[in-house]
């Protein structure tokens, strides 16, 4: 069985592979479980409608990034705040939560984006 400190650092090492080195199928090879199910309305459920996703962005915008905030794991589910950085779009504040298998897998997916305002009355930031 896996411990919530694991996963954490599987969802950082999966994140990495599949959204800053462009890999997203090598991703979920390393380290999805038997079934993977999506949330993203944007994103076909399954390992391969994640692929598939991940493939087409590539394309369309090479040189994205992601940069890690922060991770917060408790059980079987982490946590990740991500700044997210599309070329020619938007930059997005994201959280995406992971749900774990007792193997330490990947098996579950949601997320939430925001676009970074170019204002912010708050002068407090979004991470």
């Amino acid at each position: 069985m896996s411990t919530p400190e694991q996963n954490k650092q599987t969802a950082i090492a999966f994140y990495e592979l599949m959204f800053n080195d462009c890999q997203p199928a090598e991703a979920i090879r390393r380290y999805v479980g038997n079934e993977y199910i999506q949330h993203n309305p944007h994103v076909a459920n399954g390992k391969q409608g994640f692929i598939d996703y991940f493939e087409r962005m590539q394309r369309e915008y090479p040189g994205k990034h992601v940069t890690i905030k922060r991770a917060i794991a408790e059980a079987d589910h982490v946590v990740l705040h991500c700044h997210q950085h599309w070329p020619h779009d938007h930059d997005y504040a994201g959280i995406d939560i992971f749900r774990f298998d007792d193997e330490g897998r990947i098996v579950e997916h949601w997320d939430v984006l925001q676009v970074i305002p170019t204002e912010d009355k708050s002068s407090n930031g979004m991470f």
